[in-house]
């Protein structure tokens, strides 16, 4: 289980987001762990990369290779 509370983790979102809350959030768990949550439910689960597998994620969306539907 990974401790996701304000004094454990610092979540993040994109300033793209807008204010109505329906995006992902992020974390930098120490340099080996990436984790990604749902932002309308943060108590809810938790999906974690390797660094490497989140750059590719993240070159992905901004080659436009992944796309929001």
């Amino acid at each position: 289980m990974i401790e996701s509370g304000p004094s454990h983790t610092v979540w993040r979102k994109s300033s793209l987001s807008g204010s109505n809350n329906n995006c992902v959030e992020m974390a930098f768990l120490g340099t080996a762990v990436v984790a990604v949550r749902d932002s309308k439910l943060p108590e809810g689960g938790v999906t974690l990369f390797s660094p490497a597998a989140w750059q590719a994620f993240v070159d992905g969306i901004k080659q436009g290779e992944i796309r929001s539907v």
